[in-house]
């Protein structure tokens, strides 16, 4: 099931043409297709859910660079980290602000594509 829920991410993207070459460029197709599998399972594994996480990191792609969203992306996930070592990834002004940059895109996307 996995598998094919990936071959359909990468076969939807590449037919609809929903990646463009400068989007391609700026966010490499594991970012993407990490983040569309993420959204699927939150939302269930459908092909409505395909179409909307699709939908959703597109908006993102269009309005976070894809350097602030790797940042923001690994401020989250070593934030994740338990007392002293999650802190700083948790409480810095860099990340605090990668974070809301984040969640705004991430709103934006909710609003036009779900």
């Amino acid at each position: 099931m996995l598998t094919e829920v990936l071959r359909a991410i990468v076969f939807l993207a590449a037919l609809t043409g929903a990646i463009t070459a400068s989007r391609a460029a700026t966010y490499p197709t594991i970012a993407i297709v990490d983040y569309v599998y993420a959204c699927m399972k939150a939302n269930g594994e459908t092909r409505a859910a395909l179409e909307n996480c699709s939908c959703s990191i597109d908006v993102i792609a269009s309005i976070v660079p894809y350097e602030r969203y790797e940042a923001a992306e690994t401020f989250r996930s070593l934030g994740l980290q338990t007392g002293e070592r999650g802190v700083l990834f948790r409480q810095s002004a860099p990340a605090k602000s990668a974070a809301t940059e984040l969640r705004r895109a991430q709103a934006e996307a909710d609003v036009r594509c779900f």
